[in-house]
């Protein structure tokens, strides 16, 4: 006879010592199912609908995918809204829209139409806030819809979303981007009062000034470059209000948030750099150097031209364009001095060039390969010529996987680039408008580049490209936004890493 103090097991369930054993409960019959039989499934669709497809495909995008998709829809809707009568004029048609504000969600800056004359008010105000979708980051933005879209949260799929956001951690993307606002709003606020009340004082009407003020105040935080007036920001070279503006909101812009979150957190102790992160510290660095060499190469380069415009300017002017020029050529796209092919020498042109190609800093506003790429690069051809195995920055070493994704995001945007140039120099193109004006080899080359840094200075040419050749500026102002490697992977997806290994063999280099 069993006692009953013994622990009982029935069924798999475990009662403790000296408990009555509860009764059995029985669960009630699922919907549709008898006693003794399985429930049936629900038969599936032999013909599913297009919207289920629809789902199905929507379900299936990685964060690449999605990110194009987003952009492409967000610049086919600003098409429509921005050819309306009531944001243009008729000058304006559907292309001269889509050319426009891919420009404006790519921050770039180039432009097939006057934005002062040929938007009405309600037009300039969606095309800035085109400006501010692409500047404060289309895959932040498309990121954080994504959540919302697929309905997924897990480890992986934030970890995939943070790399997006140019999150080192396992953070939420809600506080970082409502932190992202409130920094650019905070900035670009600041920048229209002192603007409105020292800078543009030459317009009268105050409601015009206060919206040319904050017209170029979001232009320049995005690193754009759009203007209100034709000229851009000539007739303002010699106000220094302006120039220190537009120039502080750029360098702030291309830096990035988190180098400013940085910046701003360790206020009290910017005595002691070591502080701050290595790549606020690398980003600082690389871009206070950029602005000096760029500012000395160019003032070096046009004061041997023979009939640059610098010419005509005295030494404050100079040493003023120079600097303003060295800010905006790498990220911005504004310019205080007429570009073209007469007025800049050629020497002065290819260093714009590659100042466009490095670019701003990741997490910024700006396009280029970044600026922290060229540090790493520049690091490794130190610790080359050093004979070092690994690469050091500021006694802080590398992994070699970084240094990998520079030299892969350097060859494939210096081989796209010249792809570009290489198709604008095909069929019409070549010459620009038939029996109107030839293009030479610098001037494509030239702008090239500045679509697919997105920076968007012009010597001229993109007005006078025909659709072929503007349709390549647009490719490439879309692909150099969002990087050529997150294109790849949006083309190829993620592959599995081998765990199989291989023999190593030496080669010559």
């Amino acid at each position: 006879m069993q006692d009953k103090n013994i622990a009982s097991n029935t069924k798999g369930r475990i009662v403790a010592l000296g408990q009555p054993i509860p009764a059995q409960r029985s669960l009630p019959p699922r919907l549709g199912a008898t006693h003794g039989t399985l429930p049936r499934p629900m038969p599936a669709s032999p013909h599913p609908t297009a919207w289920n497809r629809l789902q199905q495909w929507r379900h299936q995008l990685t964060v690449p995918q999605f990110t194009i998709v987003t952009g492409l829809l967000v610049i086919a809707i600003g098409t429509v809204i921005l050819a309306s009568p009531l944001c243009s004029s008729d000058a304006v048609g559907l292309w001269q829209a889509l050319f426009t504000v891919t420009s404006a969600i790519t921050v770039t800056g180039l432009s097939v139409i006057d934005v002062g004359r040929d938007l009405t008010f309600c037009g300039q105000v969606v095309l800035a806030g085109l400006i501010i979708t692409g500047g404060l980051g289309l895959m932040a933005i498309t990121t954080f819809l994504q959540g919302f879209v697929q309905g997924r949260s897990g480890l992986r799929q934030r970890l995939d979303k943070g790399r997006s956001l140019d999150e080192f951690g396992v953070g939420g993307i809600g506080p970082t981007f409502h932190s992202i606002l409130r920094t650019a709003f905070w900035v670009m606020g600041i920048g229209t009062l002192i603007l409105f009340a020292f800078g543009f004082t030459d317009i009268a009407n105050p409601a015009e000034r206060l919206w040319a003020s904050l017209f170029h105040c979001i232009s320049a935080y995005n690193n754009a470059g759009f203007g209100l007036w034709s000229d851009n920001l000539v007739g303002y070279r010699s106000n220094a209000v302006v120039n220190g503006v537009i120039a502080s909101l750029i360098v702030i812009g291309g830096i990035g948030w988190r180098v400013a979150n940085d910046v701003w957190r360790n206020r009290t102790r910017l005595g002691r750099l070591r502080r701050l992160s290595l790549h606020t510290r690398l980003v600082l660095r690389s871009t206070m150097a950029l602005i000096l060499i760029g500012a000395l190469g160019l003032l070096f380069t046009e004061e041997f031209a023979p009939d640059g415009v610098m010419n005509t300017l005295n030494l404050w002017e100079k040493l003023n364009v120079t600097l303003f020029q060295s800010i905006t050529t790498r990220t911005a796209g504004f310019n205080t001095v007429p570009l073209s092919i007469e007025t800049l020498s050629d020497a002065g042109l290819l260093l714009m060039i590659g100042l466009m190609f490095i670019g701003a800093s990741p997490g910024g506003t700006g396009g280029g390969i970044k600026t922290t790429t060229f540090a790493l690069l520049m690091g490794a051809t130190r610790s080359t010529l050093e004979g070092r195995k690994e690469v050091l920055i500021r006694r802080r070493e590398v992994p070699g996987e970084l240094v990998l994704k520079a030299v892969g995001v350097t060859l494939a945007s210096g081989l796209f680039v010249l792809a570009m140039t290489l198709v604008l120099g095909l069929g019409p193109t070549a010459g620009g408008i038939p029996t109107t004006k030839a293009f030479s080899f610098l001037e494509k080359l030239f702008t090239c580049m500045s679509a697919f840094a997105t920076v968007g200075l012009d010597v001229g040419v993109t007005a006078e490209l025909n659709r072929w050749g503007q349709l390549v500026l647009m490719v490439g102002m879309f692909t150099g936004r969002l990087g050529v490697i997150l294109l790849l992977s949006a083309l190829y997806g993620r592959r599995p890493q081998s765990r199989v290994g291989y023999p190593r063999e030496e080669v010559f280099l």
